[in-house]
């Protein structure tokens, strides 16, 4: 497990997100979500946000018409959450909210079975990654969908980023010389790659409807900051699943970041 202090404040990064939270970003969220599942929406669905982070994604599902429930261990985090639905739902007895953590057994126990569970870019940052998905997996019920994202295993690559990570996190000199390092990187390697693909490289920077609704900076922050850090290659988180009694529907696969996966649980699946 990871020491406390050794651990990135994933809820004030998305404290500071929050602000950005516009309809087009809730629209590119909704996409995300319905592409991904290959639905066109999720009316009569119960769904579950593990890590619910900014809330962006509940306020999706919630908007697509599912029952849900979120929660995080990071209480910044749950506290944005209860913001959005403040906003957009209040007093919405439809969007439950709370404080818990997913390697939590008994916590993950009483939240139940769902049609719809989303963890993106979420177990890979709690220290004990497969103990997450063994507690994730409890919460699909018999026919539902999983749908989980994990960064993808480079080897030595990962390695490194891991040693960056955890530089970040050990004070404020660590987080200031990573900081002065990778930020211009990621600037200036954005804006060749944007002039090379014959894009204006500011387009990035001002448009706010990106593929999941995300903003950039605030990526580049969770990107170097995002400790604890563990990976896995796709073959072992479908060998895994699989293991579990849940099939394949949809795999996104990247070099760089996380693979994206849709599973259903099968109707004849085991609960352990």
């Amino acid at each position: 497990m990871t020491s406390e202090n050794a651990r990135f404040a994933f809820g004030e990064n998305w404290r500071k997100f929050l602000p950005l939270v516009d309809e087009p970003r809730i629209r590119a969220a909704e996409r995300s979500l319905c592409e991904m599942l290959e639905v066109p929406d999720l009316t009569g669905k119960t769904a579950l946000d593990v890590g619910c982070g900014s809330g962006l994604f509940s306020l999706a599902a919630r908007r697509l018409g599912a029952r849900v429930r979120s929660f995080d261990r990071d209480q910044v985090s749950v506290d944005c959450t209860l913001a959005l639905r403040r906003q957009h739902f209040p007093d919405d007895d439809a969007w439950q909210v709370e404080q818990g953590s997913v390697l939590d057994a008994g916590f993950v126990a009483r939240l139940g079975q769902y049609d719809v569970v989303y963890a993106w870019g979420v177990l890979h940052h709690t220290g004990a990654m497969w103990q997450a998905f063994e507690n994730t997996v409890q919460t699909v019920r018999p026919g539902g969908r999983l749908f989980v994202a994990i960064y993808n295993d480079q080897g030595r690559v990962s390695d490194l980023w891991r040693v960056v990570k955890r530089a970040y996190c050990s004070g404020t000199a660590g987080k200031v010389a990573v900081s002065s390092v990778f930020m211009p990187y990621f600037a200036v390697g954005c804006f060749v790659m944007d002039l090379a693909r014959l894009r204006n490289p500011l387009r990035r920077y001002r448009d706010r409807d990106d593929e999941r609704g995300m903003a950039v900076f605030r990526d580049w922050v969770d990107w170097l900051g995002g400790y604890p850090f563990e990976v896995a290659k796709p073959e072992k988180v479908l060998a895994y699943h699989r293991k579990h009694g849940f099939r394949l529907d949809r795999l996104t696969t990247r070099h760089s970041g996380c693979n994206e996966f849709v599973f259903t649980l099968s109707h004849a699946a085991t609960r352990g």
